[in-house]
């Protein structure tokens, strides 16, 4: 055996010596990917492509320009072929515009966006070529890796959603504002972000202050980039967005709108279910809900729906409210406890596994302040920290 070199003696040993696998794409290529698996996702949810026109929302837009760019690329078909299932690069299925052939004005336009006088094109700027700092900010905003509790924040995405569809939220061109807080939402490359935390100021280049942010993106991936280089990637996209704070609006005024009820409820529900984790929580697990009739009607034959866990409930608080726009305060709610939402799944009734919504862990006195805060406004600037257990401002 002296005479035997290594792997001579690892076939002796019966060691079998697995080659390491390396990753043979390039950035760019894993880029591609991941801005086609997100097309593929609204395909599933959709069962169509993604397609251009004014009726469409913004992030349908999005995809659609997205979807055209790829379709451009000449290593597309061979790196994606084994992912088009629908054939979404054959274009069959989608009205094609050549972003190419419109200015930037237009392509806002396209996407549905206002002109700001602000931002207007300016001849010192290169469109076609980037720098090295735009490509270093844009392999910082790429270099992502998978969110381990993005189930946390995908209920956040969810609302900060149908708050655009319902006109709650509105998207401005990032630039005006360049600020970047914790709980800041953005578009960027396409793509929904949440600045989900803020790290301790640190110095950077030029004396300046900077800071390192978690930032989680719809798509269940997040990235760990700088605040300056959110700004630069922001800045230098040319639909970059920033989204605006839900318009708390007339929740309860003396003017009607289409969507509000003349007289409401909003109820709080507990469990009386025999789920080990649901009995051992009971006291801090809850239903909030909005009626415009009776609660109890609302939940008849509790125990017969996944909604409600399966078991009957009790009614732990109520609050009577008048003109009150059902559509806003459920968005109000999900947004401020989005956090701290119930990751539970039941059978129903029939085997099925049900994953209920609206339950949330958040004690009772922290959801009476909450309703005293939207009463008077201040809700807006609070946001519920579930290690304390508290709403912070």
């Amino acid at each position: 055996m002296a005479d035997m070199d290594d792997d001579e003696l690892l076939d002796a040993l019966g060691v079998e010596v697995a080659p390491l696998k390396v990753s043979s794409r390039t950035p760019r290529e894993e880029r591609i990917i991941a801005g086609f698996e997100d097309i593929l996702r609204f395909h599933q949810a959709n069962g169509r492509a993604p397609l251009h026109g004014e009726g469409r929302d913004i992030f349908e837009r999005l995809y659609a320009v997205r979807l055209d760019q790829i379709r451009k690329l000449p290593e597309a078909q061979t790196l994606l072929a084994e992912l088009d299932g629908p054939g979404l690069l054959s274009g069959a299925a989608a009205i094609k515009i050549d972003v190419d052939e419109l200015d930037e004005d237009a392509l806002l336009a396209e996407l549905g966006i206002g002109d700001d006088s602000a931002n207007q094109s300016d001849i010192t700027v290169l469109r076609h070529v980037r720098s090295s700092v735009e490509k270093r900010a844009a392999e910082e905003i790429a270099d992502r890796m998978p969110c381990a509790d993005f189930e946390k924040y995908q209920p956040l995405f969810e609302s900060v959603e149908r708050e655009l569809k319902a006109g709650i939220r509105k998207t401005l061109r990032f630039g005006r504002d360049t600020s970047i807080e914790g709980g800041n939402y953005f578009i960027v490359g396409g793509q929904l972000a949440y600045v989900a935390e803020v790290g301790e100021t640190i110095k950077a280049a030029y004396g300046r202050n900077d800071a390192r942010l978690r930032v989680i993106y719809a798509n269940g991936t997040e990235s760990n980039l700088l605040r300056r280089s959110l700004e630069r990637a922001l800045y230098k996209d040319d639909t970059g967005r920033r989204l605006t704070d839900p318009d708390m609006g007339p929740l309860f005024g003396d003017t009607q709108e289409p969507d509000d009820i003349e007289t409401g409820t909003i109820y709080v529900l507990r469990s009386l279910s025999s789920h080990p984790f649901v009995a051992e929580h009971r006291e801090l697990i809850h239903k909030i809900g909005v009626t415009g009739g009776k609660v109890e009607t609302r939940i008849a034959g509790a125990e017969k729906d996944a909604t409600y866990l399966l078991a009957d409930v009790e009614v732990v608080a109520t609050y009577k409210l008048h003109n009150l726009n059902r559509i806003r305060l459920e968005n109000i709610f999900h947004r401020l406890f989005g956090a701290a939402q119930l990751d539970l799944t039941i059978e129903d009734r029939f085997g099925n596994p049900v994953k209920p919504r609206e339950w949330f862990l958040v004690p009772l006195h922290v959801i009476d302040e909450a309703v005293q805060r939207i009463r008077d406004g201040s809700i807006t600037e609070m946001v519920y920290d579930p290690k304390t257990a508290q709403l912070v401002g």
